[in-house]
């Protein structure tokens, strides 16, 4: 068996080697296996995420306003802001959802780039090493391609200058940290954590329930894994 079907055995299983039957696989359907598992899983929690309600009906990944914010809100509503605070909730989770629609092909042009190395250390890494390979390959164009969907998203109801407002105020009283007071910045930062958050579930479930797996590679690869 070579260095590479032998690394898959290492994966964090609990069973006998000898109760694993990989030897017939191959390099090429190993790695072809795990592209197919996780371009299903990409899609599957973009797809999930980008629908009306994708955010705002999840509390898993709902945006809420910032820790710092929240903190101050109530001293804000007093002040007859609270109907904004409402509207700024809705307004960021409706972004969040368009923007994430965006992030499917450059997860699936990672996936299709993705060297026989890089294959080793996610079939090696762990339930979350693809989640923590998709972050480290698409963070920072992803983040470029949200903000401006973000930014035009929340234009039209002028929510971005009332966000500015409502922060701004709590900033000036040390109550907002620099990084959340620019609405999009912020939005763009939860809509990534809340994909990678829903990526790494989708991992988790194929690599549990290799049977759901929607190709026949994919199946091959898990299946073997978890016997």
């Amino acid at each position: 068996m070579n260095k590479f079907l032998r690394s898959i055995l290492l994966f964090g299983m609990a069973a006998p080697a000898f109760a694993l039957s990989l030897g017939d696989i191959s390099n090429t359907d190993a790695v072809g296996g795990l592209k197919e598992a996780l371009s299903q899983g990409a899609a599957k929690a973009v797809t999930t995420l980008g629908q009306k309600d994708g955010f705002l009906g999840n509390p898993k990944v709902r945006i809420p306003l910032p820790d710092s914010l929240q903190k101050a809100e109530g001293v804000m509503r007093r002040f007859g802001m609270g109907k904004q605070a409402d509207e700024l909730v809705t307004s960021m989770n409706h972004a969040a959802e368009s923007a994430v629609q965006e992030a499917k092909p450059l997860l699936l042009d990672t996936v299709k780039k993705m060297s026989v190395e890089d294959a080793k250390k996610i079939l090696s890494g762990g339930d979350d090493a693809a989640t923590r390979y998709f972050r480290e390959k698409t963070e920072i164009p992803l983040t470029e391609k949200f903000l401006p969907i973000v930014r035009q998203a929340t234009a039209k109801a002028q929510l971005a200058e009332k966000y500015d407002q409502f922060a701004g105020s709590a900033r000036k009283f040390n109550l907002v940290k620099e990084k959340d007071a620019k609405l999009e910045n912020y939005v763009a930062r939860k809509a990534l954590d809340g994909m990678f958050l829903m990526i790494a579930e989708e991992e988790r479930a194929i690599r549990q329930n290799p049977v759901g797996a929607a190709g026949s590679l994919a199946k091959k690869v898990f299946g073997a894994l978890g016997r």
